[in-house]
C-alpha cells in the first residue's frame, strides 16, 4: 500500500472509525487499541489501492478485530469467576503469577479458537469429558442424549480440533 493513501485513510477516516469501535466496545482505551490495530491491519493489505468504499472496508476490519477482542475479554471474565468460585486455599489461585495467568488465558483462548464452530453439544460434551472428566454415560445424562450420540460428539469434536491444529 502507498504510504500516502494509508495516510490519507488514516487522516480522513480514523476519528469516525475510534468513535464507532467505542460505543461498540465501551471504553476509549480499548477503542484506541482497535482502530489502531484496525489500521495496522490496512497496512499489510496488497488490495487497499482498489477500496472503492473506505468505512465499509474499514468497519468490516475493526469488526473482525473487535469479535475477537469481546469474545477474549469475555473468555477471561469467565477464567476469573471461575477462580473466584474455587475460593482462596482450593485453587491455589492466590499464587497464580501474572505469567501464569496469562499463560493460562492464552491456552483458555486457543482451546476456544479450535472448538469455535463445533455445534453446541459436541462442544459441550467435549469440555465435559475432558475438562470436567465425566464418562460417557454421565455426558448422556447431563445432556439427554444417548451414549452413542455423545461418542459420537467427542469423535467429532476430536476431528474438528486435529483439523483446526
Amino acid at each position: 500500500m502507498q504510504d500516502s493513501l494509508a495516510q490519507d485513510l488514516y487522516i480522513q477516516h480514523k476519528p469516525w472509525l475510534y468513535q464507532w469501535v467505542c460505543k461498540k466496545v465501551g471504553s476509549s482505551f480499548d477503542a484506541a487499541d482497535l482502530t489502531q490495530d484496525t489500521f495496522t491491519r490496512l497496512l499489510s493489505k496488497n488490495d487497499a489501492e482498489q477500496i472503492l468504499e473506505p468505512r465499509a472496508y474499514l468497519t468490516r476490519i475493526a469488526h473482525g478485530l473487535m469479535v475477537n477482542f469481546l469474545r477474549r475479554r469475555d473468555l477471561e471474565n469467565a477464567y476469573l469467576s471461575a477462580l473466584a468460585a474455587m475460593g482462596g486455599s482450593q485453587a491455589g489461585h492466590e499464587n497464580l503469577t501474572p505469567e501464569t495467568y496469562l499463560l493460562t488465558l492464552e491456552k483458555i483462548v486457543a482451546l476456544d479458537s479450535m472448538l469455535n464452530g463445533l455445534p453446541a453439544r459436541a462442544r459441550a460434551a467435549f469440555l465435559l469429558h475432558r475438562i470436567e472428566g465425566m464418562a460417557y454415560a454421565e455426558i448422556a445424562q447431563e445432556l439427554g442424549v444417548t451414549v452413542s450420540s455423545v461418542k459420537k460428539y467427542i469423535a467429532r469434536a476430536l476431528l474438528h480440533c486435529a483439523a483446526a491444529e
